[in-house]
């Protein structure tokens, strides 16, 4: 599944149906290259999902229990949000500070969070697990190995 495929997608609550808000943001942890939480918008109820909450990525929501998954994020989750630690759009170098291109969108696989590829705006793709940290400038990559080059999307 695509970041930009589940942008804006609505989550719903499996015991009233209700929709509780929309997925604004991911909240990713570099150490892991996974997802760790989504932003949500349009909530009363807190602004924040932790992906052991999420049932499901359906075709047309995000389903988790209930509202009460709705929280403000723990500091964990807090250190990792935010506009300087979004992925979408930012600038990617390899850790010898080669400039890559920059982020178009994420694929990741719906059931466990992981980061499966980073696509980049120039057509390349780089490996989830490449991903070393995420700054307020860039997001930082292993360099591909000698003689590799990113494979297109």
């Amino acid at each position: 599944m695509l970041f930009s495929e589940t942008l804006g997608r609505e989550i719903v609550t499996t015991d009233t149906a209700e929709t509780i808000g929309q997925v604004a943001d991911f909240v990713i942890d570099p150490r892991s290259r996974s997802i760790v939480a989504i932003s949500v918008n349009k909530s009363k109820k807190g602004d924040t999902v932790l992906w052991g909450a999420i049932g499901a990525f359906g075709a047309d929501a995000v389903i988790v229990s209930g509202a009460d998954v709705l929280g403000e994020p723990n500091e964990a989750v807090a250190a990792l949000s935010g506009k300087a630690r979004r992925l979408m759009d930012k600038r990617v170098l390899d850790a010898t500070g080669v400039d890559l291109g920059t982020v178009a969108d994420v694929e990741f696989d719906a059931e466990t969070g992981q980061l499966i590829t980073l696509r980049l705006t120039e057509g390349a793709a780089i490996a989830g697990q490449s991903l070393i940290g995420i700054g307020s400038y860039a997001a930082v990559v292993h360099p591909p190995p000698a003689g590799a080059a990113s494979s297109p999307t």
